[in-house]
C-alpha cells in the first residue's frame, strides 16, 4: 500500500481508539449507575428498547470497536506473520464486515 492509504489507516487507528476510550468511559458508567439502581438485566432491557439515541451511541461504539480491532489485526499480521498484500486486506475486510454485522445486529436486540 502506498503512504498515504497507510496515513489514513494510522489515523483511523489512532481516531477510533480516542473514540473507544470516550465510548467505554460512558458505557461504564452508565452500567455502574444502572446496577447501583438496583436495575435486572431485564428491567435494563426493558428501558433500552425504542431508544434510537442509545442505539445510535452503541452502533457508533461498535463500528469503532471494529474500526480499531481490524487495523491493529492488520499490523500484527503485518509485523508478526508477515502476511500482507491484497489477500491479507481481503481477508481483514471480511472479518471487519462481520464484525460490523454481529455488532449491529446485537444492536438491534437491544434497542429494538
Amino acid at each position: 500500500m502506498n503512504k498515504r492509504t497507510e496515513f489514513k489507516l494510522w489515523l483511523a487507528h489512532r481516531l477510533s481508539g480516542m473514540l473507544l476510550g470516550l465510548f467505554v468511559v460512558i458505557h461504564i458508567t452508565g452500567m455502574i449507575i444502572a446496577i447501583q439502581g438496583g436495575l435486572s438485566a431485564s428491567e435494563i432491557l426493558q428501558r433500552t428498547s425504542g431508544n434510537y439515541l442509545l442505539g445510535l451511541f452503541y452502533a457508533l461504539f461498535t463500528l469503532a470497536a471494529a474500526t480499531h480491532s481490524v487495523i491493529g489485526l492488520r499490523t500484527v499480521a503485518r509485523e508478526v506473520m508477515g502476511w500482507q498484500g491484497t489477500g491479507a486486506n481481503l481477508a481483514l475486510a471480511v472479518f471487519f464486515l462481520m464484525l460490523c454485522i454481529t455488532g449491529i445486529s446485537a444492536v438491534g436486540g437491544l434497542v429494538l
